[in-house]
C-alpha cells in the first residue's frame, strides 16, 4: 500500500461515516478489552473498582427505595455494576454486545452465587419490553457514542421499558473546552498488541466537528499484507440544557444533573462527566 493511499484514508471523514471494522465484537480485540475492563486500577473501558463501588452505591441510594428493585444495565460489560447491584439483593438484567464480556459475566455470577440474567446483543435492536424495570442504567458515557437518531431510539425504548415512576441514570461528557479534548496524531508499530495478534501499524488521531459538539477518535490499523481497517468512535459532548431538552422530548421528568459523582481524572472522569437521573 502506498503512503498516499494511507494519507487519503486517514483524513477527516464526513460526520458519522462508519468505520470499516467494529471493535466490540472482534474475537481478538474483545479479549484485550476484557482484560482492561477487569483491571481494577485503570479508568479505561471501565472505571476503577473503587469508583465503580461508590457509583453503584450512589445509584442505589438515589432511588430512595427500601424495596428490592428490578434493574437493567445496558452495556453491562463483564458485570461490574450488575454484580454490585445483585449483591444488595436486587433483581438484575445485563445486556452487552461483547460475547466475551457476557460469557465472563455469566461465569462470574455463577461462581459468586449471584442470580443475574445476561443477554448478548445490541441493546439498540433488542426488545427491552414494557414497564418491566424500576431502574435502568447506562454507564461510562455510552449514550454519547450513539448518533442522534440512535439516541432518540434508545431513549424511547428505555422510557417504554421503565415502570411508571421508574428511574433512568446515565453519564455523559461535558461540552466545555472541546479543543483541549482532542488527542494528538500518533503512530505505533507492533509485532503484536491490542489491535492484532500479528504485526501491524496503528495511526491514531482525532477530529472536532465543532457545530455538532462531536469528536471523532479514529484508529487506522494497517496489517503486514496491506489490509487496512478504520475504527471510529463518534463521541458527543453535552451541556445540561442539551440533556434536559433531549430527555424532555422523550417525556422524562424530574431531571437532575450531578457533576460531583466521580473523582478527578482524565476525560472520562471528574468534572468532565455529568451524571443524570430522570424519571418516567
Amino acid at each position: 500500500m502506498h503512503i498516499k493511499q494511507i494519507l487519503k484514508k486517514s483524513t477527516k471523514p464526513p460526520l458519522y461515516e462508519k468505520g470499516t471494522a467494529f471493535m466490540w465484537t472482534d474475537p481478538y480485540i474483545s479479549k484485550q478489552l476484557l482484560k482492561i475492563h477487569l483491571n481494577p486500577d485503570v479508568d479505561i473501558a471501565s472505571r476503577k473498582k473503587t469508583t465503580i463501588e461508590k457509583t453503584a452505591k450512589w445509584i442505589l441510594d438515589s432511588c430512595h427505595s427500601s424495596e428490592k428493585l428490578s434493574i437493567l444495565d445496558l452495556g453491562c460489560g463483564p458485570g461490574l455494576y450488575t454484580e454490585a447491584f445483585a449483591e444488595q439483593g436486587h433483581q438484575v438484567m445485563g445486556i452487552d454486545i461483547s460475547e466475551n464480556s457476557i460469557d465472563y459475566a455469566t461465569k462470574s455470577a455463577k461462581e459468586k452465587g449471584l442470580s443475574i440474567s445476561y443477554q448478548n446483543g445490541n441493546y439498540l435492536s433488542i426488545d427491552l419490553g414494557k414497564a418491566q424495570y424500576d431502574l435502568i442504567v447506562l454507564i461510562y458515557t455510552d449514550l454519547g457514542v450513539l448518533t442522534p437518531t440512535e439516541r432518540e431510539q434508545l431513549l424511547a425504548k428505555v422510557f417504554l421499558a421503565l415502570k411508571q415512576g421508574g428511574v433512568f441514570i446515565f453519564d455523559l461528557l461535558k461540552d466545555q473546552n472541546l479543543n483541549e479534548k482532542l488527542t494528538p496524531k500518533t503512530w505505533e508499530a507492533n509485532e503484536a498488541g491490542f489491535w492484532r495478534a500479528t504485526p501491524y501499524l496503528a495511526l491514531s488521531e482525532s477530529f472536532l466537528y465543532e457545530k455538532e459538539k462531536v469528536i471523532l477518535f479514529q484508529h487506522t490499523i494497517i496489517e503486514e499484507g496491506g489490509a487496512m481497517d478504520h475504527y471510529r468512535f463518534w463521541t458527543h459532548f453535552f451541556s445540561q440544557d442539551d440533556i434536559a431538552v433531549m430527555l424532555q422530548q422523550q417525556h422524562f421528568k424530574n431531571i437532575e444533573c450531578r457533576e460531583d459523582i466521580l473523582p478527578e481524572g482524565d476525560l472520562w472522569n471528574g468534572d468532565n462527566v455529568v451524571f443524570t437521573k430522570c424519571e418516567k
